[in-house]
């Protein structure tokens, strides 16, 4: 198990004051400390899209220069070439519009934050979506690295009868096979340099993927093909060692699906807001069925937070979770101490639920571009008030660090 019994927030740079690195990070993680918090996790780094969509950047290597605390900070022509020298995809980047010394910034300053997070006890959890964006400097880089005429999505399932036409380049994975897994492996040694932990998104998808034609509509007329399995898991281990992955498990998972997360030892996710199904007794969201190799979550990015998930609750469904929670005068607190007490390893609490907010805050509607990932964190907004209540919530539930 990469973790042990602990707890963290999840907040993305963009949702600091500012929208950006320097002191507001800064006072974040001193917040997390004061908190008891052992991760802070974020969303992909990488540049947006049009939409502020960090799952559609246009590298999935490069630093989003926005993030930038002191874009102005003067960068040497020596640290140019060294730093192009350690990157195997600088290059590509360059050859794209990227700059250069901005990643350069990006590395020192998101260095120097976090070691001032090591030092106070404070890990940093990343994020690697599976798929590259369209167009992106990847792509445009190495397309014989991905199929020709099709793209990502996923199939109708109970919440969607179209199902998720994502249109992302898929990868060609025999070919990857052929050249030992090597852009995988520099991928993920660029976000273990950067992160201590990252969570793996869309983690079925190596398993079996769902490949649509492209310029199809919607994503009823894709078929299943196969995925890598666990080789190139293993390709990515013995080049950089054992990988502290969390497999992002969620929807509908399959028998083969769970077996490769365990035969690879990764945790997968729970969420607090699956619990409560009454159509579904035994589900694995539920807090008698958590692994103990597993995290779980409040809510992740792509949900409601739990106050307005709550208020758009029907009655009978709310009638469960009152009945599951423990006594507290905030019901949001109450779910909060709930999912601390789940015997997973680490559990994760989205800020605005520390907050007690509603669903305009949320960080993301999937499936809507217009209008997601805007919430931001307004100065003076997060408290010492907030920082003991999280600290005692995790007391109580024996996830305090070892400090």
């Amino acid at each position: 198990m990469i973790f042990s019994r602990s707890s963290g927030v999840q907040l993305h740079p963009t949702s600091l004051p500012g929208a950006r690195l320097g002191d507001e990070a800064y006072r974040f993680v001193d917040w997390l400390h004061a908190a008891g918090q052992s991760w802070w996790q974020t969303l992909p780094l990488g540049p947006p899209d049009r939409y502020g969509s960090p799952y559609k950047s246009r590298s999935a290597f490069a630093a989003s220069p926005a993030l930038l605390g002191s874009p102005d900070a003067p960068v040497g022509r020596d640290e140019v070439e060294e730093f192009r020298a350690r990157h195997a995809w600088a290059a590509d980047w360059e050859r794209f519009g990227g700059r250069l010394a901005d990643q350069v910034r990006f590395e020192r300053e998101w260095g120097a934050l976090r070691a001032y997070a090591r030092d106070a006890g404070v890990s940093l959890l990343g994020d690697v979506p599976i798929y590259v964006a369209p167009g992106s400097a990847d792509q445009r880089a190495h397309p014989e690295l991905f199929l020709d005429g099709l793209v990502a999505g996923v199939p109708p399932d109970a919440f969607t009868d179209r199902g998720q036409l994502w249109g992302n380049p898929l990868y060609d994975w025999p070919r990857l096979r052929s050249r030992g897994y090597r852009w995988w492996v520099q991928r993920m040694a660029r976000t273990l340099e950067l992160f201590d932990a990252a969570r793996v998104d869309h983690f079925r998808g190596f398993v079996a993927f769902w490949a649509v034609p492209a310029g199809a509509r919607d994503a009823r007329g894709g078929t299943w093909r196969r995925g890598p399995g666990r080789a190139v898991f293993d390709a990515m281990e013995h080049s950089l060692g054992r990988l502290p992955l969390i497999a992002e498990d969620l929807g509908v998972i399959t028998p083969p699906v769970t077996r490769l997360r365990r035969s690879l030892g990764l945790p997968g996710m729970v969420v607090l807001q699956f619990a409560f199904d009454p159509g579904d007794p035994h589900g694995p969201h539920r807090l008698e069925a958590h692994e103990e190799n597993s995290v779980a979550y409040t809510g992740t990015h792509d949900h409601d937070t739990l106050r307005g998930w709550l208020e758009s609750l029907p009655p009978e469904r709310r009638a469960l979770v009152d009945a599951a929670m423990p006594r507290d005068p905030d019901p949001v607190w109450g779910l909060i101490r709930l999912l601390f007490s789940s015997r997973a390893r680490l559990a994760m609490a989205q800020l605005q639920d520390v907050l007690g907010l509603g669903s305009q805050a949320r960080m993301n509607v999937p499936g809507t571009a217009r209008g997601s990932w805007q919430w931001r964190l307004q100065r003076g907004q997060l408290t010492k008030r907030h920082a003991r209540r999280l600290r005692e919530a995790t007391e109580e539930a024996g996830r305090l660090p070892a400090r």
